[in-house]
């Protein structure tokens, strides 16, 4: 009989980490949804039947109870998604040290602890498998006024990304990279569809889609960045 596969994401809110976790429950696999809010996450565990957590992502002890309990309670991952960011819009003359750090901490220090983690893991099953993703953005290739305090995060979330997939691909452990040039729906004034228009903004389940399609790739054609935008977006 098959192992269930068991799918861990980080950053879990109404928008893009939702719709992880709802494809991952379709496909069959046991999800592990993880916020610092668990009490945000009730309705979402009751809809696909999948547990929740409470993490900061920027806490290495917090990272690794989460990842022990998910052992434990579900089994090893197979698939584990980094979906957490935090920014500020604001002047570098404004920004506070303080704030510039915050923004680091969630965007690039909580993608290695948590990459770090389903590493260890993944490695130590015989044979060493999983897929270990990380969501980025159009600052993860560009910064842009204002936008400082995404794109220090998002670059070196980038660069974590390139380094975990050359050290562990040839050991079974595919990383991959995935660039959300776009907003995504959401109900944020500035982000709801009737606002932009259908086909201006990104749609959670089709990027979940792509999360889900990079799981499924064969090992001798993996992708290590995958860039999304919407048919009508400028590039």
């Amino acid at each position: 009989m098959a192992e269930t596969e068991v799918a861990v994401v980080v950053g879990v809110g109404p928008g893009l980490g939702g719709a992880l976790a709802r494809r991952f429950a379709k496909a069959g696999m046991k999800v592990a949804a993880a916020a610092r809010r668990r009490e945000r996450l009730a309705a979402l565990a009751d809809e696909i039947g999948g547990s929740t957590y409470a993490c900061d992502a920027t806490s290495e002890a917090e990272v690794e109870r989460l990842f022990a309990a998910v052992e434990a309670e579900l089994g090893a991952p197979s698939l584990v998604v980094y979906n957490a960011s935090a920014f500020m819009r604001k002047s570098i003359l404004e920004t506070t040290a303080e704030e510039f750090e915050r923004c680091w901490r969630v965007a690039c220090l909580g993608g290695f602890l948590v990459g770090r983690a389903a590493a260890r893991l993944m490695l130590a099953r015989a044979p060493a498998r999983g897929t270990i993703l990380f969501t980025g953005a159009t600052a993860s290739l560009r910064g842009g006024a204002l936008f400082h305090n995404l794109a220090v995060g998002k670059f070196g979330l980038r660069a974590l990304a390139q380094s975990m997939a050359r050290e562990f691909q040839a050991k079974g452990i595919h990383v991959a990279h995935v660039v959300i040039d776009g907003q995504i729906a959401g109900e944020r004034p500035g982000y709801r569809r009737e606002e932009r228009g259908q086909d201006a903004v990104l749609e959670p389940d089709a990027i979940a889609e792509a999360y889900w399609q990079l799981h499924c790739q064969p090992r001798s054609a993996w992708t290590l960045e995958l860039d999304l935008r919407p048919w009508v977006e400028k590039f």
